[in-house]
């Protein structure tokens, strides 16, 4: 089956999460680094979700999954290990249009989670469709090794100096061509990857003052 790639801004919406085993637990921590507002439904959570239970940082309803739960819920994710509850919680999802994916129950799935390299701003998915979740795994390996931990400053000092072209370059063509050497100037990289986060941003700013002076942009 082809999907749609596609990436959701769930910032503080209501996302149901059904079971309290590790699958959700997993569910769980991804949700919450979207934003959303988590809550789980379960008779138990294992150590790291109840963790975050007793921080209030996800909403328990501690109980099997009931008709009239997803009221309310942008999307919901059915963890538990019960196919019937899987069906159950998926027809009536689909009948209040809220999208939903019962884990390892494909006829049941609006959508599927990629295996993901979460770098700050900086998010890489790799999905094969579902048909070979292991393949997936082992390419978002291989992308953690090489896009490291300091792609997430990288891509916060990027988006801060593209604020600056913006403002300052209102050519286009301009902008363009700015915006691009900044992204090619893996010296920036390099000082993001020694901690010299000061250094990596003027070098940027430096760019920027270059194309200004060549008669791109204003001071």
């Amino acid at each position: 089956m082809p999907y749609y790639p596609i990436f959701l801004n769930l910032e503080g919406r209501r996302c149901i999460v059904v079971g309290g085993g590790e699958e959700a637990a997993s569910k769980v921590r991804g949700l919450l680094e979207s934003g959303a507002r988590v809550v789980v439904t379960s008779g138990f959570l294992e150590p790291g979700l109840a963790q975050l239970a007793q921080r209030n940082e996800v909403e328990w309803v501690p109980r099997a999954y009931e008709p009239g739960d997803l009221e309310g819920a942008a999307l919901v994710i059915v963890a538990c290990s019960e196919p019937e509850v899987k069906r159950r919680v998926a027809a009536e999802a689909r009948a209040l249009g809220v999208l939903v994916n019962a884990v390892d129950l494909p006829a049941c799935c609006d959508f599927i989670s990629p295996a993901l390299v979460r770098r700050g701003g900086l998010v890489l998915a790799v999905s094969t469709g579902g048909r070979s979740p292991a393949l997936a795994r082992l390419l978002r390996e291989r992308l953690e090794k090489e896009y490291d931990a300091a792609y997430g400053p990288y891509v916060e000092i990027l988006g801060r100096a593209r604020r600056q072209v913006l403002e300052r370059v209102p050519n286009v063509e301009a902008r363009r061509a700015v915006l691009h050497a900044m992204a090619r100037d893996e010296a920036v990289l390099d000082l993001c990857r020694q901690d010299s986060r000061a250094e990596a941003e003027e070098r940027l700013m430096r760019l920027l003052d270059d194309a200004v002076t060549a008669g791109g942009g204003r001071p």
